[in-house]
């Protein structure tokens, strides 16, 4: 009697254990929406330092479209909305851009991305004062966005949109 109690306990821990590693594999190799956004991305920056603009610019377009399908299923994510912002500003959108990272800040007024990204939106659209706001925010995160968005400020860094 106790042999069969062992037996179904083991059949049940190896189905089970067989099962969830099978459901597991399946669902590591589906990215997410925005984990696509986010590589699109990466890409579209590299196609643009090296020129390719119009390359890029259609990256920028199909990670906006994923970003946006992954803020509708899980709405007002700051990183997700910092990348919308990217996107949109990179497109020349500045205003809903600027939009996208208020929205952002207003979760998690400290971010990092969107405070270095709002500012440099804050410098192509000439408003220094507000992008010496953003800075001051970031100045003891010990982060590259601080020197990247001083970079910008001071005039160093040029590019696109930046």
């Amino acid at each position: 009697m106790i042999k069969n109690y062992i037996i179904i306990l083991l059949f049940l821990l190896f189905t089970t254990k067989s099962f969830s590693a099978g459901s597991d594999d399946n669902s590591s190799k589906v990215k997410s929406n925005y984990d696509q956004a986010v590589v699109l991305i990466k890409s579209a920056k590299k196609l643009e330092k090296k020129g390719k603009t119009e390359k890029a610019n259609k990256k920028y377009e199909k990670a906006q479209k994923l970003l946006i399908k992954s803020n509708n299923k899980k709405p007002n994510q700051p990183d997700t909305l910092n990348y919308l912002g990217f996107t949109t500003r990179k497109l020349g959108d500045f205003e809903n851009g600027e939009k996208y990272y208020l929205l952002g800040l207003e979760i998690n007024p400290k971010h990092v991305g969107i405070n270095e990204y709002l500012g440099e939106l804050y410098v192509a659209t000439n408003r220094l004062d507000l992008a010496k706001e953003r800075l001051k925010i970031l100045e003891t995160c010990s982060c590259d966005e601080y020197n990247e968005l001083k970079a910008v400020i001071d005039g160093t860094k040029k590019s696109k949109y930046y």
